[in-house]
This record gives C-alpha cells, structure tokens and sequence, in this order.
C-alpha cells in the first residue's frame, strides 16, 4: 500500500493479493455469465446481480412508497434517530432499483449504525435529464422531515449515484439535514467522457468499454449539456464540500473521473480521500460474499461516515 498527499487530499492504493486475484476473476466470470446468458430485461439482469449482495443481519426493512418518495429503510438495531444515509443507486441513469441495492445499502447501514434509505428515483429513457439531481435534491429535503427530525445526513452512492450523491452538494435551495460526510464508489462525474482512462490504452476496464457508457449517456442527457454540472459533478465542484471519500478499481474507465474530482475538491480545500484498488472492478464493493477487499472496503466507509457526524 502507498501512500502520498495531494494537497490536502490523500491517495492511496491498495493492492491485490495472488489469492485475492484469482477470486476476482471467478466473480467477474459470474457477471459474465450473467449478462451473457439473461433471464428478463436488461434492467432485470442488473438487478439479479445487484441482488447477489447479502443483506446483513440485525437490520430491519420497511418498504415506502409515499409523497412521491420510493425506496426502503433499511435500519440496524438501535439506530440514532437524528442522523441517517441516503444511498442513491447506481446503473447509468437507466438501470438499478432500490429493492435490488437493500443488500448493498444494509452492507453499509450495519457497519455504521445508522439507519438507511435506499432510494428509487426516476430512470431514463421514460425520465431524462433533470429529474434524476431534482428527486435526490428533494430526497435530502424529505429525510429531513422524517421522525422526530433528522437533523445530519450522510451521502453514499456507486456509479451513477455516486454522480446523483455528488450532484446534491451543488443544490444551494437546501441547508438541512447537514451533510456530514459523503461516500461514492466508483462514481460517473463527467458524461462528457473526457476523462484520460476513458480511451487509455493502458486501461483494461473488465467491465465498461467506452460505448458502454456513451449510449445511456445519450439515452439519459437526450440533448443536454454533457458539462452540466447536475449531470457532471466534475464541471460544478463547490467551493465548500463535506468530507469526501472516494473508492474506485484502478483499471476502470472511470478512475479519471474519480481522481479529477479528488483533486478538484482538494483544491478548494476539502478533506478527500480516495482509494484505489488495483485489480477490481467497478463498484466491487457489492461482492461482500467473495471478496475480502469488499468487506474492507466498506468497513473504510462506515469509519470515514462515522468519524464525521456532528
């Protein structure tokens, strides 16, 4: 593992294993499978493979579907009552649903202690660009107004939402709940897709090749500006952030996007963090059953969130 500041950013990266190595290939097999071999849609095959993430134990689930809010609490035994995760759900502004990420928010909720929300927000091509950054925006807002008042939030979210997560920093309609902290795996900043890996030779994503991502971009953005900084949180980084950190597998098309967003931040005087995997794919946090690096990673998270609630 090395590490090196960046102004007041730190990087670090984290290397695999041999064993390690050859149980990341057997999961990306799996996922090869699958999408080579789908029962359903493409929007049921992504959540068969979202759904592969175990929900933890000693976590409560409740489904809501109320005041145009849809998703699921997912609450550990004794969460506090003042402070709460919005998880925003990756899959290219196309795919994901909340059902499908209550493995992967409960992941993140039983390691915290904190009560979760895994949120559903309108998808494209049927919803296109603004309503996917205007339902997280008032997301924040609504878990503000739920109990007897959340008065801090954290943000977490993979790919896509890690972009939505990073796109509510930029509503200044908002003040409350506070944001405390924000964690994003693998995030989609920049639907331009100017970034350096996005055509490096030297990347070997396992995962995305470019028009992988070019097409829901369109489908998604349907004519508006890729630099939009809803859309692309790169081109809007605030003058102010909370606490950010930032995980993505150093072989991944969008390790780019992650890292011009940890400097951009740092540059305006944030706490950022990023980590990067060597050998895994995007957002590998999901593989908690296969992978130690998963488990590690996530244990990173709750810690990083933990440390900065109010």
């Amino acid at each position: 593992m090395i590490t090196a500041a960046k102004a007041t950013a730190v990087e670090t990266r984290h290397v695999l294993s041999d064993d390690e190595r050859q149980i990341e290939q057997t999961v990306l097999a799996g996922i090869h499978r699958l999408f080579s071999n789908p029962n359903g849609n493409q929007r049921e095959t992504y959540d068969t493979l979202i759904a592969t993430t175990p929900i933890a134990d000693g976590v409560t689930l409740e489904t809501i579907d109320t005041d145009g809010v849809s998703g699921w609490w997912v609450r550990p035994t004794g969460a506090p009552e003042d402070r709460a995760i919005l998880f925003l759900h990756g899959g290219a502004y196309l795919l994901g649903s909340a059902t499908a990420y209550r493995g992967l928010a409960s992941q993140v909720a039983v390691r915290t202690g904190v009560a979760t929300f895994v949120a559903d927000y309108p998808l494209a091509p049927e919803h296109v660009f603004p309503a996917a950054p205007e339902a997280a925006a008032s997301l924040r807002r609504w878990l503000g107004r739920q109990g007897q008042g959340v008065s801090q939030v954290a943000l977490v979210g993979d790919s896509a939402g890690g972009g939505l997560a990073l796109s509510v920093l930029g509503d200044a309609t908002a003040t409350t709940p506070a944001i405390a902290a924000v964690a994003v795996f693998s995030p989609w900043l920049d639907l331009a897709l100017t970034g350096a890996s996005f055509a490096s030779p030297d990347i070997h994503d396992p995962i995305f090749q470019p028009e992988m991502l070019a097409g829901p971009a369109s489908a998604y953005l349907a004519g508006a500006d890729p630099k939009d900084g809803r859309a692309s949180p790169l081109y809007a980084v605030p003058d102010v952030l909370p606490p950010l950190l930032i995980q993505v597998g150093g072989d991944e098309i969008l390790l780019d996007d992650a890292r011009r967003y940890a400097q951009a931040a740092a540059d305006k005087g944030g706490e950022v963090r990023l980590d990067i995997f060597e050998g895994l794919h995007h957002v590998f946090q999901g593989a908690t059953r296969d992978l130690p690096s998963a488990r590690s990673a996530l244990d990173t998270v709750a810690a990083f969130l933990n440390r900065h609630w109010a």
